[in-house]
């Protein structure tokens, strides 16, 4: 039997911020919610199942809030599923939830991601020693710094790459009204001056603490055709991982970020990502990433990444815009963060993006990881119906 195609036909967020102090946990995801169902033109009543996820329980120090999260989300007496996979889980989320749809398990799946971080302290969390493992020094950052150095070595990037990264998604994050990070006098010298916090990463080139959730309706084709706005569809997904440290782990360029990425784009049918996509949602929470996930999802030949980057192909009007939301530097609740990712994807082929919308989007990409670079998700989603 063949697969049901599946649809995205609501998308909501939240604004993120620094600490949503007037809300409750519940109270941030039901916002969300509540604007997925409007977008999707339905109300709880027609959905059949909700697909909930984030990140460690330990970042707000609630133990599996889903449980007390199903009245929030229209959940009492329907099949409510949480899903994690480190800081990758709000695509891997999605991913599940299309899953349901796409195996007819469900006709409509209300999928969600959150974090509310104010309530704990992700980067202290991340840091607590663990026998037998590699400490993560001050947080996620002094893990990922000597993998950033390892690429600069490896390809000859000059120091400037990261810091042009920053500067580009911080102007992109001014056009999305939901961002966290709303900075209308940066500059690039501003950013090239702020601390070191692990070299070669400064502080303007690392992602915020935010408080915020993202939403999605799912749904098949029959639904998709009664949606009051146009609907993304997904052409491919898919999820793979690998341990965090093994011998000949590749730090800079994951296998497992290769293989994902290849699958995704054989489900696709796509040959010339670089060509073929027209624009990405990637998952940059430290500016260097950019340049490295575009040769790792196949968008850059090895060690040919960064100049992408600094000939301006990434920029919003440039040939493959890189994350024209403003992406995970501008905005991160850890939990959502992939979601967003994929939902920013689905809102370029809808042609809904508002401001940072890139003309004539028809393919899109949304890519998430999570832990030492060893969970990643993506999907894939178009403007055209697969098979159509």
């Amino acid at each position: 039997m063949s697969k049901e195609p599946v649809a995205v036909i609501g998308i909501g967020q939240t604004k993120h911020t620094s600490a949503r102090r007037d809300v409750s946990i519940a109270g941030l995801v039901r916002e969300a919610a509540v604007r997925a169902l409007e977008d999707a033109g339905m109300g709880w009543q027609d959905i059949d199942a909700v697909v909930i996820g984030k990140a460690p329980d330990f970042f707000e120090g609630v133990m599996m809030p889903e449980l007390y999260l199903a009245d929030a989300l229209g959940a009492v007496g329907k099949p409510m599923l949480r899903v994690h996979t480190a800081g990758s889980v709000g695509g891997s989320t999605a991913l599940v939830a299309a899953n349901l749809v796409a195996a007819r398990v469900h006709r409509t799946v209300l999928t969600l991601a959150f974090e509310k971080q104010s309530e704990s302290n992700a980067m202290w969390g991340l840091s607590l020693p663990i026998p037998f493992q590699q400490p993560l020094l001050a947080g996620a950052g002094g893990f990922f710094a000597p993998h950033v150095r390892a690429y600069m070595r490896r390809t000859g990037a000059p120091d400037s790459i990261g810091s042009l990264v920053a500067y580009k998604d911080r102007r992109n994050a001014l056009k999305n009204p939901y961002a966290h990070l709303h900075e209308p006098d940066i500059t690039l010298e501003k950013v090239q001056a702020s601390p070191m916090l692990w070299d070669p990463i400064r502080y303007s080139e690392t992602c915020p603490s935010s408080d915020g959730a993202c939403a999605m309706v799912l749904a098949d084709a029959a639904c998709a055709g009664r949606a009051p706005h146009p609907a993304a569809w997904v052409h491919g997904g898919a999820m793979r991982s690998e341990p965090t440290l093994f011998a000949g782990k590749d730090f800079v360029s994951p296998q497992a970020g290769r293989d994902c990425a290849a699958d995704v784009y054989r489900q696709a049918g796509i040959a010339d990502p670089r060509r073929e996509i027209d624009c990405v949602e990637m998952y940059v929470p430290f500016s260097w990433y950019e340049p490295m996930w575009l040769e790792n999802l196949g968008f850059a030949a090895e060690g040919e990444g960064w100049k992408l980057t600094e000939s301006g192909v990434t920029e919003l009007d440039g040939d493959l815009p890189v994350n024209p939301s403003g992406g995970v530097l501008s905005t991160n609740p850890i939990g959502a963060s992939g979601m967003l990712r994929f939902a920013e994807a689905a809102l370029q082929v809808r042609g809904r993006a508002g401001e940072h919308q890139v003309p004539g989007a028809r393919r899109a990409l949304g890519h998430a990881y999570g832990g030492g670079a060893q969970f990643f998700s993506m999907w894939l989603v178009g403007s055209d119906r697969p098979g159509a």
